[in-house]
């Protein structure tokens, strides 16, 4: 099969187009057949490794319906020390190279022990390489089988986090795989701090030009906002003067005609009109995460996304068996297939690696909604999703940082700040997420909402001096800490409530992490807007 690299220089757009995109001409049952062969061939590598074996317990699945009812599902505990050892004897195919997640931040001192470990191998470069240019494809074309905008030596800005990251695996694979051109090139922008490494980026993107840009939608909004404070005013002369003809201030799109944004994470919905009004084009929505690679990605219509079915198998588990599962951990979810999914229903997503990568029926943590069967409006025959959050306690800030309720509470503790209870979760306004601590200060102390906001922000970057979140502030020009005080007897009040409803001992309290809009309210606070009464506000997966 010929490579992306092949396809380009050759200028075979047809077969280009195929090759990357030629998934959304597949019906639902063609899919299904591409998934049930290559997971065949992956229960044969596994057979044949230590992790395999680890895993499979003995067993040798024979084929997809036995492989379900014997293999468990797995978390990532289930695959150390091979993984967090990076133990390259014990995968099913040798690696090529290691990527990481950025881990649960500030849980305990950064370090390679933390995070998670995931092997990359030959075949799912090329892979990546393929459903990469793809996502290129699509976030530039007009129609079905356009890939006009396509080139060699596409320009991108080197606005992720480096190598091992996922995300910097990922501008790798795009400058080795695709021909692409990091700016910086990636040996000068793997050596800089984020801050030195996206104003170089734009600098040379002034003199060279700009094509793609891939990264969370939150930076690419602050960078839209801040563009003026990162370049001098001699070099923007054709922007300035486009801006002043349309009587508003400079604006990207008056800088580049840039040809596709990729974005990934709940964030990228919200600023979706914001980044298409200020840099010229909508951003592609697509699911990524470092154990299942690139899952899913919306078309040329920015709807709802399409699962890839190249690089996992898809297992899903309903709500209602999780609901089972959360109230008996014991008790095994019942999964269904992507042939099987309902619309307007959630799942829990459960994946099982191809290409030799490791993970089997994988619970992700993440929850999708399966928004229709297809997509109308582009005679697409596979069913649309979008993506709904995390089923954990992680608050996820900007795609760049995750935090727990350990963090979170050892953060407000060490302010040594009186206080009775408190409860978090993320919030967006306007252009920017953030963390919104709710708080109850003890007995007549009085104190500044923004103060003591800038007390925990204090103290959660010396609990994480090594990673991202003391960045936040610097690179997205924002406080990413919003407190508000509760009234005296809040918390209380809430217990006595929960009491009076029977509520057992456990419950009383409200939960720390995600409350939902109907516990806040109880607790005296005014509500933000939102579209569900009792919603839970959840993190997205990193862009890593």
């Amino acid at each position: 099969m010929p490579t992306v690299k092949e396809l380009l220089r050759t200028g075979r757009k047809e077969e280009l187009w195929q090759r990357c995109c030629g998934f959304l001409d597949l019906s639902t049952e063609q899919f299904m057949s591409i998934q049930k062969r290559l997971l065949l061939e992956q229960i044969e590598l596994l057979n044949a490794c230590a992790i395999g074996k680890k895993i499979f317990k003995g067993t040798i699945p024979q084929d997809v319906d036995e492989f379900r009812r014997r293999a468990p599902l797995t978390t990532y505990q289930d695959y150390c020390p091979e993984l967090s050892e990076r133990r390259d004897d014990a995968m099913p195919v040798k690696p090529l190279l290691w990527q990481h997640t950025s881990g649960r931040s500030a849980e305990y001192p950064f370090n390679w022990e933390t995070i998670k470990w995931m092997p990359v191998t030959q075949r799912m470069c090329e892979e990546l390489a393929a459903i990469g240019a793809g996502l290129a494809i699509l976030g530039s074309c007009k129609h079905k089988g356009d890939v006009s905008a396509m080139k060699r030596g596409a320009k991108f800005i080197y606005a992720v986090a480096p190598r091992p990251y996922t995300s910097g695996t990922y501008a790798y694979i795009a400058t080795e795989e695709v021909e692409g051109i990091s700016m910086p090139p990636l040996e000068i922008a793997e050596k800089l701090d984020i801050e030195e490494r996206i104003a170089l980026s734009f600098k040379q993107a002034l003199s060279q030009g700009l094509d793609y840009y891939f990264g969370v939608s939150v930076a690419l909004v602050a960078i839209g906002e801040k563009i003026n404070q990162r370049m001098g005013k001699a070099r923007l002369a054709k922007g300035l003067i486009k801006s002043k003809l349309a009587g508003r201030a400079l604006m990207p799109k008056d800088l580049w005609t840039v040809k596709g944004i990729l974005s990934s994470g709940t964030d990228a919905t919200i600023f979706k009109n914001l980044i298409k009004d200020t840099w010229g084009v909508y951003p592609l929505d697509t699911y990524v995460s470092t154990e299942g690679g690139m899952i899913a990605t919306q078309t040329w219509d920015y709807d709802g996304m399409t699962f890839i079915p190249n690089m996992n198998f898809f297992e899903f588990i309903p709500e209602a068996e999780y609901e089972k599962w959360k109230e008996n951990r014991a008790y095994v979810p019942r999964t269904v297939l992507l042939d099987e999914v309902q619309p307007n229903s959630k799942y829990e997503l459960v994946i099982s690696n191809f290409h030799g990568a490791p993970l089997v029926r994988y619970r992700t943590g993440d929850i999708i909604k399966i928004t229709s069967l297809r997509n109308k409006k582009l005679n697409i025959e596979l069913p649309q999703m979008e993506f709904e959050g995390r089923i954990d306690d992680v608050i996820d800030i900007g795609g760049f940082v995750r935090l727990t309720e350990k963090v979170i509470w050892q953060s407000i503790s060490n302010t040594a700040i009186p206080y009775v209870d408190w409860v978090a979760r993320k919030e967006q306004k306007e252009d920017r997420s953030f963390l919104h601590v709710y708080l109850e200060l003890k007995g007549d102390t009085r104190l500044a909402e923004d103060s003591i906001a800038r007390a925990i922000y204090a103290e959660l970057k010396k609990m994480d001096e090594e990673f991202l979140y003391g960045n936040i502030e610097t690179v997205l020009n924002t406080m990413p800490i919003t407190v508000t005080l509760l009234p005296k007897g809040a918390f209380e009040n809430h217990i006595n409530l929960r009491r009076s409803q029977g509520a057992d001992l456990a419950h009383l309290k409200p939960r720390h992490i995600n409350i939902t809009d109907k516990e806040l309210a109880i607790l005296g606070s005014p509500v933000p807007t939102s579209p569900e009464a009792d919603r839970v506000y959840v993190g997205a997966p990193a862009a890593s």
